[in-house]
């Protein structure tokens, strides 16, 4: 590496209105980079959405899929702050290299970097008191923000701080005023949530250089990063400090250590810094500079972020008459690619769960599962308009099994949190095998799954003995059972695929244990505490926060967790009509949480909680009673309504994607009940064309007529020419690629989707 100090001030002004401009072009112009060429779409980006309510988003640079998001952290702390920032907030105590995106617990914000000026104290700082620490007020006024970029304006040291990224490294670009002693502040200490650090380390290798690791746990247990700092202009000095202040010497290691690089800075003077990041060592993260940025033209670095984003969001192009519609489409794209994020190295190095160093595996390991909500529908996009990843998901996870004896729960760097309930790696590695993926081992997929889904572990004794998870035995026993049966509900169709008789017949009974938590007199799911007795009292509407039978949800959003067989729902509640009239009672109920109720469930209609992702696929559950003008409305409302394009545009954690994912695909009119089945049921498209790239040369195409707020639902599609009566459509045709005509109208259609013939089904 080049490591002969360099610096220059980049015309930042007149290099930005060019990329501003190139951003905010009409959809079908262009972004010109080196060698490419693409349709610019991530001016339909606003990465606000998401930041205010409970959404919390990331925000700040990143490219799609990479292993830094390098973004502001508030000094506040709390729920709302998982990702570390919230839209209400006035403070920045630093520029942390990762961060998560949506999630309901906090964890990471590695390696904070923040510029100061001035004599201030080596530590954050306590709220309302600036002379505490080093932390800074700003202005939403003063922030820019878009895929791959971020800046904004340090009131206190009158800083502006620019941040870019490519997949391994965090680009900062800081435009100080005229200071004797300006400084760029490592704090090791500083992490997200429930991220603390065990152990860290900085050292200064020369006059422009700084590696060292951090050390923590939090959410995972046992977390290491490894980074080098490169600065473009040498330091004119460097010290070492703790919680108890100045160290000796320019090398430290301890619980909680800092490090300050410190500059004498002109008027305007543009200090630039590229953190290079590693799960293996600190040559690593410095041989990952060298890979991706070994120049220092940051504007280069952030337009070749713009095109990388506009690549991978260009894989569906959409149109419609509504720019707000366009903003929330791509905006939830967009969310999808944050995670799941790289855990290796450019040299194609990871550290396992075991914590050992794999060379040169043969896929791209990655990492932040958030499986529980993802494989509902964002797994299910992936295989759509990410065929290429699918493959490095698969294998990371059966990397995973190797290493921890199961497939992933909630992994996050490196580490099984066993956070939520089931087994939804199964369903995701299933959905790959169902739809042909080759990319990946078979026969380690299905010793991986089926020694999964025999653990005793979690619950899952009981299960194999009784059929049920007792209520006394565990907490949130009827979620634990219910998502185990739709995970063996995949397996037994894998286990179909595979000619094996004896497996399919096991894992098919099993998928049947949902009716083991249903009780006929009150046609409610509850807990179980034997063959003969339930848990009581009872309550259908109470959701006592990780206390009781559910998890973030209660029983009248837990009776419809059957994606899987909902014929067999319909059977249990005594037919189509029965079926139909509980579920438009779902919409309208109106009960009594409990005081303790989970902050998870938001985004009420009735009983129903788009917030939280068990009810995802309940809308699209009247299709399968021949009602599909009500999937219609209850779509609609909720695109609508429950998503904007405004700071708190997100009704509820958006889960790493999950949120987002519900969108793309009821906006496209279509959605996977059933994340295992390649199946997906129509609704009521909110765009008006949409083009898919679904693999090598092949396209699908959408065509919405009529398409109007008003005009809700489907009269009539057709599909390649030819008239399409079903109300369902399935992943072999999408992925063929063709053309899918859909007209609308302002009343339910009397033929299309009604008959039986044409109704989705579940059985297998």
């Amino acid at each position: 590496m080049n490591l002969n100090p360099l610096y220059y001030r980049i015309h930042a002004i007149c290099v930005g209105l060019v990329i501003l401009g190139s951003a905010f072009t009409a959809t079908g112009q262009t972004v010109s980079g080196k060698n490419s060429t693409q349709t610019s779409l991530t001016k339909f980006v606003d990465p606000y959405i998401g930041t205010g309510f409970h959404g919390h988003v990331f925000l700040g640079a990143n490219v799609p899929f990479g292993a830094v998001q390098l973004g502001p952290v508030n000094i506040s702390e709390g729920w709302d702050w998982c990702s570390g920032y919230h839209y209400s907030d006035s403070t920045i105590v630093g520029f942390s290299h990762t961060h998560l995106s949506g999630t309901g617990i906090g964890d990471l914000g590695d390696i904070s970097v923040m510029p100061a000026v001035g004599d201030v104290k080596i530590i954050k700082g306590v709220l309302n008191k600036p002379e505490s620490g080093y932390y800074s007020l700003f202005s939403h006024q003063d922030e820019i923000t878009r895929p791959g970029y971020y800046s904004v304006k340090l009131k206190r040291y009158q800083i502006k701080a620019e941040l870019t990224a490519s997949e391994r490294v965090g680009f900062h670009q800081y435009t100080f005023p005229a200071a004797a002693d300006g400084k760029i502040i490592f704090d090791l200490k500083e992490g997200i949530g429930w991220d603390k650090s065990t152990e860290t380390y900085i050292t200064q290798v020369n006059d422009s250089t700084l590696t060292g690791y951090r050390y923590s746990k939090g959410w995972a247990n046992d977390q290491r990063i490894y980074f080098t700092a490169v600065f473009s202009k040498p330091m004119k000095q460097f010290t070492v400090h703790d919680e108890n202040g100045l160290k000796s010497g320019t090398t430290l290691k301890g619980e909680k250590v800092k490090g300050v690089a410190h500059f004498n800075t002109k008027d305007q003077e543009q200090i630039l810094v590229k953190v290079g990041i590693s799960p293996v060592s600190e040559q690593n993260a410095a041989a990952n500079i060298k890979a991706e940025i070994p120049g220092w033209n940051f504007q280069h670095a952030v337009q070749r972020a713009d095109n990388s984003w506009n690549k991978e969001l260009s894989k569906i192009a959409v149109q419609s008459k509504d720019e707000s519609v366009m903003r929330v489409f791509y905006t939830s794209l967009y969310h999808t690619m944050i995670a799941p994020s790289l855990f290796n190295d450019a040299n194609g190095q990871y550290r396992g769960t075991d914590k050992k160093v794999y060379d040169k595996p043969g896929f791209n390991n990655l990492t932040t599962f958030s499986l529980w909500d993802t494989y509902r529908a964002a797994h299910p996009l992936f295989t759509l308009i990410q065929p290429e990843k699918v493959n490095d998901m698969v294998n990371t996870m059966l990397a995973i099994y190797q290493q921890q004896g199961k497939l992933p729960i909630w992994h996050l760097m490196g580490n099984e949190t066993n956070t939520m309930v089931g087994n939804p790696a199964i369903s995701v590695v299933s959905d790959a095998m169902l739809k042909g993926f080759k990319g990946f081992d078979y026969q380690l997929a299905y010793e991986a799954m089926k020694n999964s889904a025999m653990l005793d572990e979690r619950g899952l004794s009981f299960v194999k003995k009784l059929g049920y998870i007792p209520a006394d035995s565990i907490v949130e026993s009827v979620a634990m059972g219910m998502e185990y049966a739709i995970a063996d509900g995949s397996l037994a169709r894998v286990a179909k695929l595979r000619k094996d008789p004896a497996d399919y017949e096991y894992f098919f009974k099993r998928s049947k244990n949902y009716k083991n938590y249903f009780n006929p007199e009150t046609r409610f799911v509850r807990g179980r505490l034997s063959e003969t007795q339930w848990r009581t009292p009872f309550n259908p509407f109470e959701s006592v926060h990780m206390k009781n039978d559910f998890t973030e949800g209660n029983a009248w959003q837990y009776l419809w967790l059957v994606p899987h067989d909902v014929e067999g729902l319909i059977s249990l509640l005594g037919g189509k009509k029965p079926f139909a009239d509980k579920l438009d009672s779902l919409f309208v109920a109106e009960g009594d949480l409990g005081k303790d109720a989970s902050p998870d469930i938001s985004g009420l209609i009735g009983q129903y909680a788009h917030g939280n992702e068990p009810s995802h696929h309940v809308p699209y559950l009247y299709a399968f009673a021949g009602q599909p003008w009500k999937t219609a409305e209850k779509v609609r409302y909720i695109m609508s309504n429950l998503y904007t394009d405004k700071h708190d545009g997100i009704c509820g954690n958006e889960d790493v994607g999950q949120m987002s994912a519900w969108y793309i695909f009821s906006a496209l009119g279509f959605y996977p009940v059933n994340p295992a089945a390649g199946m997906y049921v129509f609704g009521s498209p909110a765009v008006d064309n949409a083009t898919l790239k679904v693999g090598k040369d092949k396209l699908f195409k959408l065509t919405v007529k009529n398409n109007a707020p008003d005009h809700t639902y489907i009269q009539k599609i057709t599909w390649n020419g030819k008239p399409y009566t079903k109300s369902y459509i399935l992943h072999k045709d999408i992925a063929a690629g063709g053309e899918l005509i859909m007209e609308m109208g302002t009343k339910p259609s009397a033929t299309w989707g009604v008959n039986a013939k044409d109704l989705p089904y579940s059985t297998y």
